[in-house]
């Protein structure tokens, strides 16, 4: 009997260990407290100079990833949604929603260098393309995208898209993608003629936002208004799986180390991960705590963090779309894996 229970323990410890290898293990290790009230968007990470770029109310703030502190930011962005870097250039986009605007930036001094206007309404993702060395913002008030040369600091076309955009993604190479959320497809974008060259049904998915890519295995993975992620063939045009994450995701991140993409679900506070096994297999590999609010995300693919913009609420009121900030809140949760 001693020897039957010892073998039970054994089996039982070696199947508990597998079960934890599984796991990827993501947890909040810190909570950057940045300045100001407000709304924000969309954030990102610049690897090579150890930066974090952050939109809020009407600036871009600036991290130090190294010791998680803000280091100086990029005023008058009014209405800012999101942020771009071209390190070749070396110089920095933000989308200004509320005045139709790009705010150019330097990226070693952080000092604003000009203002393009674009015709488009509501400027919301923004894109570098590096294939084109041209800058898309992808305009939610006209259902298009302005094209800027950064060369010429000017606006130099327009695309005309099926619906409203939402996020983009490059593959460097001479293809540009983006969600349109209010179609529920992907559409592809030749930046050579500046046209939409084909777009596809990403149903069941509905509403999709964010957008990332493996741009090894060619899947674009687009996160949906119905807890749906859609995981797409780029090359085929066509939906390869579903699966599900949590409420009010307006953010996805991939990682293409550990080929994991990662949804940012700010209704329910939480992060679903999910695992690609390879170009035709996922699975959700496990859901995160994060913190309401928690809506957009940006990695690190040198470190494999993730940065997630939030802040702390009061109650809602009858009649209120989302419950009011506290003020002096609002922060950037550092997610790390812990092994």
């Amino acid at each position: 009997m001693k020897n039957l229970l010892s073998i039970i323990c054994i089996v039982v410890l070696l199947v508990s260990g597998n079960l934890v290898s599984a796991q990827s293990g993501y947890k909040v290790v810190n909570q950057i407290h940045l300045e100001g009230d407000g709304g924000w968007d969309y954030l990102s990470v610049d690897e090579t100079a150890g930066r974090m770029y952050v939109s809020h109310a009407s600036m871009a703030l600036v991290v130090d990833l190294k010791t998680g502190k803000q280091i100086g930011k990029i005023p008058d962005t009014n209405g800012i949604h999101g942020i771009a870097v071209a390190l070749s250039l070396n110089k920095g986009f933000t989308s200004n929603g509320r005045d139709n605007s790009v705010t150019v930036f330097d990226l070693k001094t952080l000092e604003v260098i000009e203002k393009i206007q674009v015709s488009g309404k509501n400027p919301d993702a923004i894109l570098f393309d590096p294939f084109s060395q041209k800058v898309y913002t992808f305009n939610g008030g006209s259902s298009n995208a302005s094209v800027i040369d950064p060369a010429q600091s000017k606006e130099i076309g327009t695309i005309q898209l099926d619906g409203k955009p939402e996020f983009p993604q490059t593959d460097g190479k001479g293809i540009i993608y983006v969600n349109i959320e209010d179609k529920s497809e992907i559409s592809v974008i030749n930046p050579k003629t500046l046209k939409v060259e084909k777009s596809w049904s990403i149903a069941p998915g509905e509403e999709p936002s964010g957008l990332a890519l493996d741009n090894e295995t060619h899947r674009l993975f687009s996160v949906c208004g119905n807890k749906l992620m859609v995981v797409s063939d780029a090359e085929a045009g066509k939906v390869i799986t579903t699966l599900p994450i949590g409420d009010g995701c307006d953010g996805v991140a991939f990682d293409p180390t550990l080929k994991r993409a990662f949804s940012s679900n700010g209704g329910d506070g939480t992060i679903t991960v999910v695992q690609e096994e390879n170009k035709d297999s996922f699975k959700v590999l496990e859901t995160v705590t994060s913190q309401r609010g928690a809506r957009t995300i940006t990695i690190d693919k040198t470190t494999h963090h993730l940065y997630l913009s939030t802040a702390e609420f009061g109650e809602s009121k009858a009649g209120e779309r989302r419950p009011p900030m506290k003020p002096g809140t609002f922060m950037v949760l550092d997610v790390a894996p812990m092994k």
